[in-house]
C-alpha cells in the first residue's frame, strides 16, 4: 500500500483527506504545527492504518528537511506527497493590504509547498515513481476584487504545479492540482482574523463544497492506473459560477 505524507493535515480539507485514507488503509504522515492535533489525530487513526506525524511549519526551510529526513524506516518510502498546507490572511484593496498577511500567504501557501516537494521529491526520482497532487485553488484560475496577494499565491501553485509536470516527466512521476471553490472549513475564519461572524456569511445561502468532497477528489486522482495522471482537477459546488458569482437564496 502507497505511503502518503499530508501537510496541513489537522483541519479542513487536510483533515478529511487523513480520514478517508486511513479509512481505505493507506499508510500516512500527517504533518502540521499544532502537536497536540497531531497526536489525536494519530490515536484516532492509528486504530485503521499505520500512522506517524511530523511537526513543522512548512514555511520553516531548515525544519521541513530535518523532519522529512527523520521518518523511520518503515514511513521512509513516500509514494504520494498532498502539498495542502494554505492559507489567506485578509480580503484587502492591493494598495492597504498587511505586507505581515503578504508574506504569510507567499511563506505558506508558495514556499511552504516549495520546500516540502524539494525534501520529497528526490527519493521519488532515484525510484522513478511517485505522485504529488498540489492543492490550489480556483483564485488560481481567476482574480476576484481584494483577492490579489492570495490569488497571485493561488496562481503561483498553478504554474509551479505545471512546471513540476513538466521537469518530472523523465522519471515518471505524476504531478497534478485540485483546485477547490468554496470550502467549508476555517478558511474564511483565518482570512478575516478570527470575526466568526462575517466567516459565517461566507457560507450562507447555499451549500458550499464540503472537506470531504475535496477528499474524494484526491482519492480518485491517486488511484487511477499508472498511466492515467489527474493533471488539473476544478471543482466547485454546484451554486458557485465563479469566484463573485453565487447563487444565494
Amino acid at each position: 500500500m502507497k505511503t502518503v505524507l499530508i501537510t496541513g493535515a489537522t483541519s479542513g480539507i487536510g483533515l478529511a483527506t487523513a480520514q478517508l485514507m486511513a479509512q481505505h488503509g493507506y499508510p500516512l504522515i500527517l504533518c502540521g504545527r499544532n502537536t497536540d492535533k497531531l497526536s489525536q489525530l494519530q490515536m484516532e487513526l492509528g486504530a485503521q492504518t499505520a500512522v506517524t506525524t511530523l511537526a513543522f511549519d512548512v514555511r520553516n526551510k531548515e525544519a521541513v528537511a530535518q523532519k522529512i529526513k527523520s521518518l523511520p524506516a518503515s514511513f521512509a518510502r513516500i509514494d504520494v506527497l498532498i502539498n495542502n498546507a494554505g492559507n489567506a490572511h485578509g480580503l484587502d484593496p492591493i494598495d492597504t493590504g498587511s505586507l505581515d498577511d503578504w508574506d504569510a500567504m507567499m511563506d505558506i501557501n508558495v514556499k511552504g509547498l516549495l520546500y516540502v516537494s524539494h525534501a520529497v521529491i528526490p527519493q521519488m526520482k532515484e525510484r522513478k515513481q511517485g505522485h504529488i497532487i498540489n492543492i490550489g485553488s480556483t483564485a488560481g484560475k481567476e482574480v476576484y476584487p481584494n483577492g490579489n496577494v492570495y490569488c497571485g499565491s493561488k496562481h503561483a501553485v498553478d504554474a509551479i504545479t505545471t512546471g513540476m509536470r513538466l521537469d518530472l516527466n523523465p522519471y515518471e512521476i505524476r504531478v497534478g492540482a485540485v483546485n477547490p471553490g468554496l470550502v467549508a472549513t476555517n478558511f474564511s475564519k483565518v482570512r478575516f482574523k478570527g470575526d466568526t461572524n462575517r466567516a459565517n456569511k461566507v457560507y450562507e445561502g447555499y451549500q458550499p463544497l464540503q472537506p470531504e468532497d475535496v477528499a474524494d477528489a484526491i482519492l480518485f486522482a491517486i488511484t487511477r492506473p499508472p498511466h492515467v495522471n489527474i493533471a488539473d482537477l476544478t471543482m466547485m459546488c454546484t451554486a458557485q459560477a465563479s469566484s463573485t458569482i453565487v447563487n444565494k437564496s
